[in-house]
């Protein structure tokens, strides 16, 4: 199980993170978890959105260059430690993390975790032979 995030490439500049989220807002696609890296020149926003499509169309109308990855969505325990449980199996267990973020939202008592790992099918596989509840859709 794993989710379709979408990778937006943005000049870093003032207005293009309010641009894309404007323009995806105004097309009635909902964010539910994203997070931004940037460089001198340039910033690369990774987002998870209720319709992939249609976030995807509206980005590709508005000029922006955007592609879809594969992701890992986990529920890990909002309470002191929860992130590391998670973290330790995966360090044991050889799976390499490219990054991490979370959601804008929670499911119960657990936060969502989205993670980018390098195999995504041992990611998974570990983290189901370890009983985590993992995420496709929210």
């Amino acid at each position: 199980m794993t989710i379709n995030q979408i990778s937006v490439f943005l000049e870093n500049k003032s207005g293009r993170l309010a641009e894309v989220t404007r323009l995806l807002g105004d097309g009635g696609v909902n964010l539910r978890a994203l997070t931004i890296a940037d460089t001198a020149d340039f910033g690369i926003l990774r987002l998870i959105a209720d319709d992939l499509n249609k976030a995807l169309k509206i980005l590709e109308d508005g000029g922006f260059t955007a592609r879809v990855t594969e992701v890992i969505g986990v529920e890990v325990s909002d309470k002191p430690g929860g992130l590391a449980k998670v973290l330790d199996i995966f360090s044991k267990r050889g799976v390499n993390i490219e990054y991490i973020y979370a959601s804008l939202e929670r499911n119960k008592e657990n936060a969502i975790i989205i993670f980018k790992v390098e195999d995504i099918d041992k990611g998974t596989k570990v983290l189901e032979e370890n009983k985590f509840k993992i995420v496709s859709t929210w």
